[in-house]
């Protein structure tokens, strides 16, 4: 009896102090971000509600910045409108929200050349391996936008499914 009391205890404790720990899941409750705009030029992107700028971040794109994305592997980050559409809290970037690439226009624009368009075009934060990489260069993603991992917290919280992004040059 005695065991299993300490044991409970044991585990009472542990659930205690991992309680305490920091989680990497914020909240937010201010005004809605209605909107992302992406200036791949000016390395920025801005969280929108109306026309107000809540959020702006620094960012790092494909290793191939230049252009719209083309096909998978290409290293470049798609331009245009799409949407977040998805979102992925065991990101091995951390945290990270999708985009709605490929759209209908870029499945044929890649087909056309004999290539896949690809997917899994998120904004992220760096986990372990981004640290590293953004530390040789800014843009180091295979097609993606990458923040710091407490940026991608805010972005994560504050940006609902649905929420249009405008990339642009």
């Amino acid at each position: 009896m005695a065991r299993w009391l300490g044991r409970i205890v044991a585990l009472v404790l542990l659930l205690g102090i991992a309680a305490c720990a920091p989680s990497k899941f914020k909240t937010y409750s201010g005004p809605p971000v209605t909107q992302i705009v992406v200036n791949k030029g000016a390395r920025q992107m801005q969280l929108l509600s109306g026309n107000t700028v809540l959020k702006s971040y620094r960012i790092g794109l494909g290793n191939e910045p230049i252009g719209h994305k083309q096909y998978e592997g290409d290293g470049k980050t798609p331009e245009g409108l799409y949407y977040i559409d998805r979102r992925n809290p065991d990101s091995r970037y951390y945290l990270s929200v999708g985009i709605s690439y490929p759209n209908t226009e870029d499945a044929a624009r890649a087909a056309a050349l004999g290539r896949s368009a690809g997917s899994d075009i998120f904004i992220h934060g760096q986990g372990p391996e981004g640290r590293v990489l953004s530390k040789q260069r800014l843009d180091w993603t295979a097609g993606c936008i990458a923040v710091t991992d407490d940026e991608i917290e805010d972005i994560y919280a504050m940006v609902r499914d649905g929420t249009p992004i405008l990339i642009t040059p």
